[in-house]
């Protein structure tokens, strides 16, 4: 069943409920008010007949009251009498039928004879006389009978106007809902640029389509990435593969001397310890992506580690004239494989944009609930907008950088950031006043 109409079912429902509790308290609250009024008129009545018959002992006394008994029931043709004596013998009778009238405790009570309703009264006198005064009712039960119906009739047209009232409002109010559906139904792949409308929605509409806008935001940059990804791989993979058909097919041209097979096998084997090494680091990168990066940790002397990373970058750094300094001490459990890899990734990078005199500085410490490692050296600034790219598969900052290299395929601080991540950590670059500094931060141990 739709939304739509389940709404118009409950508000039906309801309405039908209102409807036939406000009946019934409105009947209800009709009879005790006929009851009271009947109650006060028998009342006043017994008590006439009371008087008329106060003090009648005997038969000739009470054969003389009865003309006024008569007179006053000609008064009230709705009123009945009976009368009995005090040796419970029937007197006076208005009615044939009230011969059949039992006697009963109760002060007011209904009896029903034929079709006939009737309130009954009874009143002991003083002289032993019992007098029992019945009042007709059948029209009150009458109006209370037509009010049922009129209240079962009202709950039902009631039901019904709400239904089709909250039908036609519910279907106006989920107008957006469906209006949201049909612009969902348009996104595919080719059109993630879309955005359902968020103007004159009502406040739960209006998050849900900010909700998904976000989701289609998440998912056009994710798609966007996978498709520069893809024509990454394909540019990259171009290069190798390129120069090793074209080297095969230039030494298979001819017959050539055996040191001429030699050095195209050597060359060959250089193209493919690249697409070796790129297949791996995309290899980890997926296990990163998906959680399975699993890491072996132990407890890592950082300071010791970064000396030993730097005394292994000391002759590049000589040749490139940077100097290296290591500062700081402090312990972080890693996995010691990894956590060499990353770092070297970040001093190979930053040995490449270090000036000739400039410095790379190999920094540790620890704050608080957290490990903080910090690669900084001397270059030119890197501006804002290119920072957040920096860890992206295959970017390079550098423009003059060639597709394909064979030492640098754009993957370095990629893998940088999912072992940093598979340890708990983050890392972001600044970069101002002359300094680019990749910062690591780890969570401490506890």
């Amino acid at each position: 069943m739709s939304l739509a109409n389940r709404l118009a079912l409950l508000f039906a429902a309801c309405a039908a409920a209102v409807a036939l509790i406000a009946g019934s308290l409105f009947s209800q609250a009709s009879a005790l008010h006929f009851i009271d009024l009947d109650r006060q008129l028998l009342q006043g009545k017994l008590t006439v007949f009371a008087d008329i018959l106060n003090g009648a002992d005997d038969p000739a006394t009470l054969a003389s009251r009865r003309p006024a008994v008569l007179q006053e029931l000609q008064r009230h043709p709705e009123l009945a009498l009976r009368v009995e004596t005090r040796d419970g013998q029937l007197w006076f009778s208005s009615l044939p039928q009230l011969e059949e009238l039992s006697i009963s405790m109760q002060e007011l009570r209904r009896w029903r004879n034929g079709d006939t309703d009737y309130r009954v009264m009874e009143k002991p006198l003083p002289n032993g006389m019992r007098l029992s005064l019945l009042l007709d009712i059948t029209h009150h039960q009458h109006f209370l009978q037509q009010m049922q119906r009129l209240i079962w009739l009202c709950v039902g047209l009631s039901a019904l106007a709400t239904a089709l009232l909250g039908a036609w409002v519910a279907r106006r109010g989920l107008r957006p809902l469906r209006n949201m559906t049909a612009v969902a139904q348009q996104i595919s792949a080719s059109s993630l640029t879309t955005r359902l409308p968020t103007q004159g929605l009502p406040a739960e509409l209006g998050e849900l389509a900010q909700a998904f806008n976000a989701m289609l935001a998440r998912l056009e940059d994710a798609f966007a990435r996978l498709s520069a990804f893809s024509a990454d791989i394909a540019h990259e993979l171009r290069t190798p593969l390129s120069n090793l058909l074209t080297q095969t097919q230039v030494i298979l041209s001819q017959p050539r001397e055996l040191e001429d097979y030699q050095e195209a096998l050597h060359s060959n084997l250089e193209e493919l310890q690249h697409l070796a090494q790129m297949v791996g680091d995309m290899l980890l990168l997926a296990k990163a992506e998906h959680g399975l990066l699993q890491t072996q940790r132990e407890s890592l002397e950082l300071g010791a580690e970064l000396a030993a990373l730097a005394e292994y970058f000391s002759p590049l750094a000589e040749d490139a004239g940077v100097t290296l300094r290591v500062t700081g001490q402090t312990t972080l459990s890693a996995d010691r494989g990894l956590l060499r890899r990353a770092l070297s990734n970040l001093i190979d990078n930053a040995l490449r944009f270090t000036p000739s005199g400039g410095e790379l500085h190999l920094n540790t410490a620890s704050s608080g609930a957290s490990v903080r490692i910090e690669v900084a050296n001397l270059g030119p600034e890197i501006p804002a907008a290119l920072r957040e790219r920096l860890f992206d598969r295959f970017y390079r900052a550098d423009p003059a950088r060639r597709e394909g290299n064979a030492e640098h395929a754009g993957l370095g601080l990629a893998i940088t950031r999912s072992i940093v991540r598979a340890h708990g950590g983050e890392i972001r670059c600044e970069s101002a006043e002359g300094w680019t500094r990749f910062i690591l931060e780890f969570p401490g141990q506890a």
